[in-house]
């Protein structure tokens, strides 16, 4: 035990929740009559297309009822809309997605003309009964707009005054934003002849039947152009309906080419999507070295808090050796060679040892493994298969975690946190969750886990303005800046790839730094002296603008190549397959057997892996807290919710914030803090932090858990010593909680918690760092108050943190679990026992309380 433990808060008080103030307004719409000569031919053209589809449809299918989606977009927003569609017969509501960035215009604007709008998209299945029905109020409501709606159907005048488009979900829907064109081009250009798989995500029906019938008609035209259907998976949680087919190359040709296939206008089709783009290049291993062991790890009998799905390690390796439990169900060894196991020993070897350049010790429990990927001989790269639907995979892989198959054990229930260093880079995150983060926020909820998710590569090549000669002129601080500016400009680019947008998750971004000996030389070029974040590391915000990805972490340095002739403007590149420093030093496959092999690796991946790592080490701190302190039962109960804000807690913007600012030179305040917290979220975490505490700095942890309506108080004593000093004083406090989710809504989040605080003043402290609006939009608040002014308090004096919850999406059906975190500090050079003056005091609350 360290000489200062974390300290755990008496039992909170319980009280009713403080109620949140709607946003303000302040958006213009047309007038009764505008909307009435704007709208009206788009209802009649929207009418005769309807027409056109359905007979199109019948002489094709015979018997069935033919329904086509419908796209409802308004400005602003229309709450409880779904209520009304489905008071329609034959309007089946199928979901929402929150739309930004819309440019104004003569019909809609804010007071601010120049501002951009925010809207929804509502998404509705309708036949064409149904959409007679909605035309006709439309109809009427554009000729009296006092008429009085039948009971349950008002909010269709609410949308009506709001609406600023409908139309039919499209051929260019289902394909334009998804990469599969992209994806089936190159494809073609590299095996012109093969079979082409891809996956189609079906529109969720909530009748089994109609889910029934939407794939055989959906198989039967995939039938008749001479594919088949491979596997099917459908998830009700999730709202999730997904098919993997296969077409021949001729057949995807025409779709290139025409976009006028029965297939592509097939209306049960919400997206294609491309599959096997998960994956990992298999680093050249030329550079790799041997490592020194000096004792073989013991085997420990320890039961795995970690799980790892990625690619399969090699478990015999020195450095992992009686620290791996592998767990191989679908027996995918057997196609794998050893010097293929690259990216499964290198996450393996993070989470056990850490960085290997670090020193640092190896965790206490071994590792659960399962592989989810294979190697592919075509391109080396180690890739979930194409025959395979990555959502289906990770839910039979983390439901055989927690309850086994088809009867069987679950095979590693004692987890609490799983790690997924792998991206999807064809789909980047553009403001509607991925099927697979989906999936995610539903797992991590229901069997109470804390998934480490890396947020993604960009290896996109940096084209710069400037010649390489001008370029090599420049000094170091301005290439940097030049290089920094360059990926700003280029954010649209360099999103978060699924899943990471995962709202329950934490996702971890790459800063460049290591403890490697920097070899960059020749053409090899480190672009940053200095913590910053890592040129391949991507930008967020994630759902509803939440802080994403939640922190930066050690990724490795990552060198970029000059290229020895440049012509025109220079093209930095990033060195494929490079595995020499700098960078995290890892254990790797020797293809002649040795086992004690290393090499140098850069990405979100490690960063990620590395953050899994530091959830062990404050996994075995916590459980020394709760077992000395505590109850050692509710430490099982809220471990999870508990590690997520630990390993948040510690961080700060800090000099990076300062570097970044330096590179943005934004007047405007507001929009630095958005750069600032899309590049960096939260910040980088100091790990040593939330370990134990010292002399200057107490951290107390608090956790429970709330239904709708309701809150908890927490006091945190103030140190009477330091009352009327002046001085630096920091107060930290950080919540996490994972939320029950509604696929269908766009508010998606169920449950919405946040903490306030009382009596700040006390203490003459003010918010700084993230956005304090910004923070409360995932399932992670974050904050950090600082001041250095004299403010005198009296002995007894508390700060209070209210922890609220209300529901946001849906009901809350069950309480939510909930982990706080809250640090108080004063700067070293105050001579006051912080953590003795407050321990001492939540000792005698506590006393109080039992005699009570």
């Amino acid at each position: 035990m360290p000489e200062r433990p974390l300290l755990l808060f008496p039992e909170p008080e319980s009280a009713s929740r403080t109620k949140r103030q709607g946003g303000p307004g302040g958006y213009y719409y047309p007038s009764h009559d505008s909307q009435g000569r704007r709208l009206s031919p788009i209802f009649q053209n929207l009418q005769i297309a309807f027409r056109q589809r359905n007979i199109e449809i019948q002489q094709s299918t015979a018997g069935i009822d033919p329904e086509q989606v419908l796209i409802i977009e308004t400005i602003g927003s229309v709450e409880q809309f779904a209520n009304a569609v489905r008071k329609i017969s034959g309007l089946e509501w199928l979901g929402e997605i929150e739309v930004d960035e819309i440019e104004p215009n003569e019909y809609f604007y804010a007071d601010d003309k120049s501002k951009k709008l925010k809207g929804r998209l509502y998404l509705i299945l309708s036949n064409y009964q149904a959409l007679q029905e909605m035309l006709n109020l439309w109809t009427r409501y554009t000729k009296n707009p006092n008429m009085v709606f039948r009971h349950g159907l008002t909010k269709f005048r609410d949308v009506f005054k709001c609406l600023k488009d409908i139309r039919r979900w499209s051929v260019e829907d289902r394909l334009d934003e998804s990469g599969i064109i992209e994806c089936w081009q190159k494809s073609l250009i590299h095996f012109p002849d093969d079979v082409k798989r891809f996956e189609i995500e079906l529109w969720y029906r909530e009748s089994s039947f109609k889910r029934n019938q939407s794939k055989n008609r959906l198989e039967s035209i995939i039938n008749q152009a001479g594919g088949q259907i491979i596997t099917e998976c459908t998830i009700k949680d999730i709202r999730y309906h997904s098919i993997l087919a296969e077409l021949p190359a001729s057949e995807i040709e025409n779709i290139i080419r025409t976009k006028d296939t029965e297939l592509v206008k097939c209306d049960g089709i919400m997206m294609f999507h491309p599959v096997g783009q998960m994956s990992v290049k298999i680093i050249d291993l030329n550079e790799s070295s041997d490592t020194s062991i000096l004792d073989e790890p013991k085997e420990t009998i320890d039961k795995p808090i970690i799980g790892l799905l990625d690619g399969l390690p090699v478990s015999n390796h020195h450095l992992l050796k009686n620290r791996i439990i592998i767990d191989d169900p679908d027996d995918w060894a057997q196609y794998y060679s050893v010097k293929s196991r690259i990216h499964g020993t290198g996450m393996a070897s993070l989470i056990i040892n850490g960085d290997l350049n670090n020193g640092q010790d190896l965790i206490k429990q071994p590792i659960y493994c399962r592989p989810i990927m294979k190697p592919n001989n075509f391109n080396s790269e180690e890739c979930v298969p194409d025959d395979i639907l990555i959502v289906d995979l990770v839910h039979r892989a983390v439901k055989r975690i927690f309850e086994g198959d088809d009867g069987e054990e679950a095979v590693a229930p004692s987890i609490k946190v799983i790690n997924f260093s792998i991206g999807d880079p064809s789909r980047q995150f553009n403001s509607s969750l991925s099927p697979l983060a989906r999936l995610i926020d539903w797992l991590s909820q229901k069997y109470n886990v804390l998934f480490i998710i890396s947020a993604g590569n960009s290896s996109d090549d940096i084209l710069l303005d400037i010649s390489k000669d001008e370029f090599l002129r420049k000094t170091e601080d301005e290439k940097s800046k030049i290089i920094s500016k360059k990926i700003l400009q280029d954010s649209r680019n360099r999103r978060l790839l699924s899943p990471s947008e995962s709202i329950n998750a934490i996702s971890v971004g790459a800063l460049h730094d290591d403890n490697s000996p920097d070899n960059c030389n020749g053409s090899l070029y480190n672009c940053y002296n200095y913590s910053f974040p890592s040129p391949f590391s991507p930008f967020g915000n994630g759902y509803r603008r939440a802080i994403k990805p939640e922190i930066l972490y050690s990724g490795g340095k990552q060198p970029l190549r000059i290229p020895v002739i440049s012509q025109g403007n220079l093209k930095l590149e990033y060195p494929r397959n490079y595995s020499g420093a700098p960078g995290n030093k890892i254990a790797v496959p020797d293809p002649l057997g040795k086992l004690n092999k290393t090499a140098y690796s850069r990405g979100t991946s490690n960063a990620a892996a590395l953050i899994s790592h530091n959830c062990a080490v404050c996994y075995d701190t916590l459980q020394n807290i709760f077992y000395n302190q505590g109850n050692p039962t509710d430490f099982e109960e809220y471990s999870s919710t508990i590690l997520k804000a630990m390993i948040v807690h510690g961080s700060r913007w800090g000099k990076v914030a300062e570097k970044i600012r330096s590179v943005l030179q934004e007047n405007d305040k507001i929009k630095e803090k958005n750069w600032i917290g899309r590049w960096i979220g939260y910040g980088v975490p100091d790990i040593e932090k939330v370990l134990d505490c010292e002399k200057n700095r107490a951290t107390v942890i608090g956790y429970g858990e709330l239904g709708d309506g309701n809150a908890h108080i927490f006091k945190l004593p103030l140190p009477p010593s330091f009352s009327s000093l002046s001085g630096l004083r920091r107060l930290t406090i950080t919540l996490a909680w994972f939320s029950p989710i509604s696929s269908q809504t766009q508010k998606y989040r169920d449950a919405s918690l946040w903490f306030e605080v009382k009596n700040n003043d006390r203490i003459d402290s003010n918010r700084v760092d993230a956005d304090w609006n910004t923070v409360r939009r995932g399932t992670l608040q974050h904050e950090v108050f600082e001041g250095d002014v004299a403010s005198p308090y009296s002995y007894d004096e508390n700060i209070e943190i209210k922890v609220n919850c209300r529901n946001d999406a849906n009901k809350i059906v069950k309480p939510i679990k909930y982990g706080l975190l809250v640090t108080f500090e004063i700067a070293e050079d105050i001579d006051v026992e912080v953590y003795e003056e407050i321990r001492s005091r939540i000792a005698t609350t506590t006393t109080i309380q039992i005699q009570n």
